[in-house]
């Protein structure tokens, strides 16, 4: 009777036909009901093992009555089932025919295995002709969500067809979609299904009609098309995209995604990639020849007085190429190359300003190697402008090439030593000249070397870790940038050299503490950090890749106010600093923690960044402070705050609160505020009215610009299987502050795709905890972490 189990391919043709075209991405099924539509089979054990181990188990077979000739024709009568591995066969009666190989299951027939179960009500077929058929067919998926059925299903070999099948993902008492097929023919061995007569219903009321359409059941890649993408909007008009997947060889392959936007022209993007045993990259390209918008929009770009080298071009495109290659254990070369034909490309290319948001587009190329106590590597980087409203003087410099090393080693449990080095040549992508020929922004070579040693000493409650370094740095510069520092005495070879000491120490103290009836750790640490260098005139030293921090919690504890080798700060300062936490011993959830800092100037730092700035004077810096408390499990609030005593004002001020709606809401909101620089408000939710139906909206408004940044409202329906988002958007599209309105609808098929705009995408970015999958994740700050103050220009001047 074993033989009688090669009908078992006829349901994975079933399984690999219904679901092929279900969409990969992870789905939220919360709102469906328990059971299933085939329940779970109460004589059936739990299927256990994997397909891959079905050849090498044996077969069990049981029923009431067993009669028959052995060898001849056999007949299992009353709870006639069959056993391998995960596959369970049972049915009323079983009839098998050794001599012709013909089977025939009668009644209730139910098949389970890992991946699905089965009901039917008649099963036949010949096993000399490897030829199966099922009539009536009802299933359910388990490994992934999906349950129809078919009116017939056969099999003869590796070829398969259904008949009258249908596909959803909805439970049968709430069938909001089903996509029904007259006929899908399998063929196994090539891993292709062809559907024929296709028809997507919405309910009863058929929405999609494909007469013909061929598609993978099978994870073998093949060549042929992909999920079409379809959209409007006032700029583009009616949008359609078309992806061609060409599968070229099994380590290579090529996406062609031909796009008509009826205001546009047609584009045409390509991505190409590879794979081989030690890299991988992959090329990406856009081609669009006469774009319209370049046209219509010219007059435009004069009024506004756009510089003419940024104006859209009538061809536009885009090139990316990013790609690794391990060289060895310890080496690896990477390169992430970027092209734009003119710096309007994304901006037109994206719906938003964030998606555009930055100023240039970086390229990079390079070696690097990393070891236990080290890492470098050789690397050259380039600079595309992508801000049409600047000129590309304002680009930084680029680095061609720069060769850096760090290393830090343990000696003793005491003594740590290190060094940081890096030798570049600077170069400028502007092609400007001055009157007497000479570049605009002319470059130069910088070495800096940076060795230290550190005397880490620390107890259970206590720490001290004095640091010595010695920072060199020497330039060898082109004579126009000399002659531009200094004309009347150029030095085309300065450098600068001074010792850097600091200590950095602290103490912990804690103490149980009860609050509010839960027992808490409550932690005391204060926290002491000197830093001692001396002053050196720079003035005679280019700006290449410097800029002044933000002030923030970070920089109480560094060693530079600057970020790069060209400025070395000269210091005589103490950071004092406080911090205290209460965490709650049952979870370990902190309940509050608050820190406070200041730094104390002995003497004035006279060191800057170029001669428009003024130096640091003895005496306090901002009182920096940050803080957050958890008012319960729902309700969190945090802030930042700096207040300086100089002139007693505010220099930042942050508030953000968050407060849990249900199961599934949210509502957010934050004020930010920097001197002179932005007053930002920002209010976002989702609030659930029921299981199905919920609010979202945000309100982000600049209170310095008197202007909303983005507007969004809406109502989203939700389902088992479908759900439904209407969205409203007034927002910021581009640098010079125009705004646009927009309604987009979005119709989710739960488990096979969604038609319209991703606005459950943008919905995810504008509301910080939209279905609460994501409420750790903090966005870009418009206050910044410590970084470059993006609003001051590099200059190679001092």
């Amino acid at each position: 009777m074993r033989p009688a189990l090669r009908l078992l391919p006829l349901p994975l043709c079933i399984a690999l036909s219904l679901n092929a075209l279900a969409d990969e991405r992870p789905e939220d099924w919360r709102l469906c009901p328990l059971e299933d539509a085939v329940p779970e089979f109460p004589d059936a054990p739990p299927p256990v093992g994997t397909p891959e181990d079905r050849e090498n188990q044996p077969t069990e077979i049981g029923g009431d009555a067993l009669t028959g000739i052995y060898g001849e024709q056999s007949h299992l009568q009353g709870n006639a089932t069959l056993k391998r591995g995960d596959q369970f066969l049972a049915t009323d009666n079983l009839t098998y025919d050794a001599e012709t190989g013909r089977y025939v299951a009668d009644g209730s027939v139910r098949y389970q295995d890992s991946g699905m179960r089965i009901v039917a009500d008649r099963l036949t077929g010949d096993q000399d002709a490897d030829s199966h058929s099922i009539e009536n067919v009802r299933y359910q998926l388990i490994e992934r969500r999906g349950n129809g059925g078919a009116d017939r299903a056969e099999m003869t070999g590796d070829q398969g067809a259904l008949y009258g099948s249908t596909y959803s993902t909805c439970p049968p008492g709430q069938r909001w979609w089903e996509l029904h097929a007259g006929r899908i023919d399998v063929d196994m061995e090539e891993g292709f299904g062809t559907a024929r007569g296709a028809t997507l219903r919405l309910g009863k009321i058929p929405v999609l009609y494909m007469p013909w359409f061929k598609f993978p059941i099978d994870d073998r890649r093949k060549t042929g098309l992909l999920y079409p993408a379809l959209g409007y909007s006032g700029r583009n008009g009616f949008d359609y995209r078309q992806p061609i997947y060409l599968n070229l060889a099994p380590h290579y392959d090529m996406t062609l995604q031909p796009r008509i936007m009826t205001r546009r022209g047609v584009l045409l993007g390509t991505e190409f990639r590879y794979l081989n045993a030690t890299g991988r990259g992959t090329f990406d390209l856009e081609y669009l020849p006469s774009d319209n918008l370049t046209q219509d929009e010219r007059q435009e770009e004069i009024d506004q007085q756009i510089p003419e080298e940024n104006r859209r071009k009538d061809d536009r495109g885009m090139f990316r190429y990013v790609g690794r290659q391990n060289i060895s254990r310890t080496w690896q070369a990477r390169a992430n190359l970027n092209w734009i034909s003119d710096p309007r490309y994304i901006e037109d290319q994206s719906s938003s300003l964030t998606s555009g948001s930055s100023s240039t587009i970086n390229s990079s190329a390079g070696i690097y190697g990393r070891g236990r106590y080290w890492d470098g590597g050789l690397e050259a980087d380039y600079r595309l402008l992508s801000d049409y409203t600047l000129n590309k003087t304002r680009l930084p410099y680029y680095r061609l090439p720069s060769l850096f090393l760090s290393w830090e080693q343990p000696f003793r449990p005491w003594l740590v030593a290190g060094v940081d080095t890096d030798l570049t040549r600077f170069d400028h992508a502007s092609s400007a000249r001055q009157a007497n020929g000479n570049p605009v922004r002319p470059g130069g070579s910088r070495f800096d070397l940076k060795p230290y040693v550190s005397f880490p000493l620390e107890g259970a409650a206590w720490y001290v870790r004095p640091t010595l370094a010695w920072r060199y740095t020497g330039y060898r510069l082109d004579d126009a940038l000399a002659e531009n520092i200094n004309a009347s005495d150029p030095d085309t070879s300065p450098s600068r050299s001074l010792p850097i000491t600091s200590v950095d120490a602290g103490l912990f103290f804690d103490r149980d503490t009860l609050f509010r009836g839960d027992q808490y750790l409550h932690t005391l640490e204060p926290r002491l950090f000197y830093l001692n260098a001396p002053y050196r005139d720079q003035s005679n030293l280019p700006v290449f890749d410097t800029r002044d921090l933000t002030f923030s919690w970070g920089q109480l504890f560094r060693d530079n106010r600057f970020s790069g080798a060209d400025r070395q700060t000269d210091a005589n300062q103490l950071t004092v600093a406080l911090t205290t936490r209460l965490i709650r011993e049952s979870d370990g959830l902190e309940k509050l923690s608050a820190s406070v800092g200041q730094i104390r100037y002995f003497d004035d730092s006279r060191v800057v960044l170029n001669s428009n700035r003024e130096p640091i004077e003895a005496g306090e810096s901002s009182w920096v402070a940050e803080s957050s408390y958890a008012i319960n499990d729902r309700w969190n609030l945090s802030a930042a705050y700096q207040w300086d005593p100089k002139v007693r004002r505010d220099d930042l001020v942050s508030l953000r609160t968050r407060y849990l709606i249900g199961d599934d809401g949210i509502a957010n909101f934050s004020y930010r505020y920097r001197r002179a620089q932005l007053e930002q408000v920002d209010f976002s939710f989702l609030y659930p009215i029921n299981p199905t139906w919920s609010l979202v909206g945000r309100y982000y408004y600049s209170l310095r610009d008197s202007k909303v940044l983005e507007g969004i409202a809406g109502v989203q329906w939700d389902s088992c299987c479908l759900a439904v988002r209407l969205v409203g958007r007034h927002y910021v599209r581009n640098r010079i502050g125009e705004t646009n309105n927009a309604i987009q609808l979005e119709v989710e098929l739960k488990g096979l795709g969604s038609a319209g705009p991703d606005t459950e995408g943008r919905l995810r970015r504008a509301i910080l905890g939209y279905y609460r999958d994501d409420l750790y994740l903090v966005p870009p700050s418009d206050l910044g972490n410590g970084d470059a103050d993006d609003d001051n220009p590099i200059d190679p001047l001092p």
